[in-house]
């Protein structure tokens, strides 16, 4: 997908202007129109520009939510959803204009029901604040995507992260939402049951909607039992494909691994310079188990032994919480450590998911096609479930360089989904995988056409996200 293939959203001037002074008046300070602020607020992380919204609502309340979204649309004006802005593939952008509504402020976690395992937060808070704030409850939220997002953007994007091959995705730890919808009514879509046969699965239908169906105001959400013994380490490998053959191994042995991360050779050559790790420049995988002393000790043993067979070690493993702290914190510091490969660049990150059987093939593939155009791609990798990202470090600036960054992703996308996989496994669609989803799904598109037109038929929420907009 090309950047000329982005689909722009028509301005509505005059209901823009309208829902701007309503807005002003009612929120006083708390609506902001300056620019740098706007900008803020439409910041992609990636070589997509920057499409500016044209006010900043910062509500506290649902009920404030619900007010936004019914002047915008009785005007008929875009409002976006904003977390911390952490989204890789566009989804903040404001391409027809409109309101950006920041949930900064609904930040209170409502209730902790530690018998039961769950929590209900607004979508303001962080993974960071709500672990902080079940600290002393013995309890904590698994779900670790890198950046400390907003809860109601990681539901909004699906998103997963380093230990999601043990405790899954959001998809799977979201136990219920209270959403605004686009007419400005609130749902909820469940209850706190863990289980529920009850009608359609709105639950399912919001996560990953990127705020193109409602407005995320609450959350229910799963929680774990903080583990007893936590052991983990880093492992070399002679080459990616043996690196995998050992995670398939692990899995299909019933190692209940929490963590297993692929970085290729380039990636551990940025990490070594960026966190002064003392391990071969050579494909590694980081890996940590959770559990009793005895049953990570045993696992860790379990682990080196198999990495053994492939080829793999020594496996290097630790129980102590400041070493595996600081592993853990360069793998979340893998995009700045690849910066400095190429100091000045920007990096365009991307991510696929195949087949587990299929991920070596799939990343011998990607690095042949890094190689034979040139570029300076590093890639990681959450092979426990078969998810990779590269990072194509480039020159903004530069039309051919984006024109070539811009081959390479459509080649690694085609490539995945004709490996029975998925253009996106956790970044989302946003604006920029909007042109693979047909080649993905197929007619499927159109039922996701059908839904969003009778769930949202001005198309004001997100609008140019995920399908083309306006849509006909």
């Amino acid at each position: 997908m090309a950047l000329s293939d982005l689909r722009t959203v028509e301005r509505n001037e005059a209901g823009i202007e309208a829902a701007l002074s309503i807005l002003k008046q009612r929120f006083g300070e708390r609506f902001q129109t300056g620019a740098a602020i706007r900008g803020q607020h439409a910041h992609t992380t990636t070589y997509i520009p920057t499409q500016a919204p044209d006010g900043v609502a910062f509500p506290e309340t649902a009920e404030e939510v619900q007010e936004i979204v019914k002047v915008c649309a009785e005007h008929r004006v875009p409002v976006i959803a904003f977390g911390v802005g952490s989204s890789l593939e566009g989804q903040v952008n404001a391409p027809g204009g409109g309101i950006s509504l920041d949930t900064s402020r609904m930040n209170r976690v409502l209730s902790v029901n530690a018998e039961d395992l769950d929590c209900t937060v607004e979508p303001g808070v962080t993974r960071e604040d709500l672990n902080a704030y079940l600290r002393d409850t013995g309890l904590f939220f698994p779900i670790d995507p890198g950046a400390n997002a907003s809860l109601g953007g990681m539901a909004a994007t699906r998103a997963s992260g380093t230990n999601a091959v043990r405790y899954g995705t959001m998809r799977e730890n979201v136990l219920a939402l209270q959403a605004v919808m686009a007419d400005g009514s609130m749902v909820t879509t469940a209850r706190r049951a863990k289980k529920s046969s009850a009608g359609y699965d709105l639950t399912r239908l919001l996560i990953g909607s990127e705020g193109t169906l409602g407005i995320i105001t609450s959350l229910t959400l799963k929680l774990y039992g903080i583990p007893q013994a936590i052991s983990g380490g880093v492992c070399p490998f002679p080459s990616v494909e043996t690196a995998c053959q050992a995670v398939i191994a692990t899995i299909q042995m019933g190692i209940p691994v929490a963590r297993i991360e692929l970085v290729n050779a380039l990636q551990m050559r940025a990490l070594k310079n960026y966190s002064k790790l003392d391990y071969p420049e050579s494909p590694c995988l980081f890996v940590e188990f959770h559990g009793s002393d005895a049953g990570v000790a045993e696992q860790a043993e379990t682990f080196g032994e198999i990495a053994a067979e492939y080829g793999g070690g020594p496996f290097l493993w630790t129980s102590v919480a400041e070493e595996r702290a600081k592993l853990w914190k360069a793998r979340h510091d893998a995009y700045w450590a690849s910066l400095t490969l190429r100091p000045g660049a920007k990096g365009l990150s991307t991510d696929v998911c195949v087949p587990i059987s299929r991920l070596a093939e799939c990343i011998a593939e990607t690095e042949a096609d890094i190689a034979e155009m040139g570029l300076i791609a590093p890639i990681v990798g959450h092979v426990g479930d078969g998810n990779f990202h590269t990072l194509v470090l480039m020159d903004v600036d530069d039309p051919k360089e984006i024109a070539l960054a811009e081959k390479f992703v459509s080649r690694l996308t085609m490539r995945a989904i004709s490996m029975e996989g998925t253009c996106t496994g956790e970044h989302g669609i946003g604006q920029g995988k909007m042109g693979f989803l047909e080649h993905e799904l197929g007619h499927g598109v159109n039922i996701m056409r059908t839904i969003k037109a009778a769930l949202d038929p001005q198309n004001i929420l997100n609008p140019g996200k995920i399908l083309p907009a306006p849509m006909e």
